[in-house]
């Protein structure tokens, strides 16, 4: 399975990205994340259920399945690509990531877990403290 990794610029926390998220569903129709190129993978990644996990303020939080990529053509005529994705936002287990521009290939070994199927209690903790023990190395 491959996935993407993508930057959420002016996101705060999972909270405000599903909110901001929730206004364009329902101006839009549908869920999207505009790129300008098509990940020459991208039959791979929806073939295999891939996701996008998203880095909010230096930390990999959550991701989406990603259900398709739709070429469009911007206001100007140069190609687009819409990252369609799935309503449900998952919570991951924290993980530092550095800034990057655009987004990166992820695989599968190298995703964060799904917060809800951490194990000894972690699945429990709140985001922030999970994201503060492990900036400390204790987890």
């Amino acid at each position: 399975m491959l996935h993407l990794i993508k930057l959420s610029v002016g996101s705060e926390s999972l909270e405000s990205l599903a909110d901001w998220q929730r206004q364009r569903l329902e101006a839009d129709g549908r869920l999207w994340h505009r790129t300008r190129m098509l990940p020459r993978r991208h039959e791979e990644i929806v073939a295999g259920g891939g996701s996008i996990y998203w880095v909010i303020r230096g930390q990999v939080l959550g991701r989406q399945r990603i259900t398709e990529f739709d070429r469009i053509v911007d206001a100007e005529g140069r190609p687009d690509t819409l990252i369609l994705l799935d309503y449900t936002l998952v919570p991951v287990l924290p993980r530092p990531h550095r800034p990057f521009q655009g987004w990166r290939y992820l695989k599968a070994e190298d995703a964060p877990r799904d917060l809800a199927d951490a194990e000894g209690g972690e699945s429990e903790m709140p985001a922030e403290l999970l994201t503060e023990l492990r900036t400390l190395g204790l987890l």
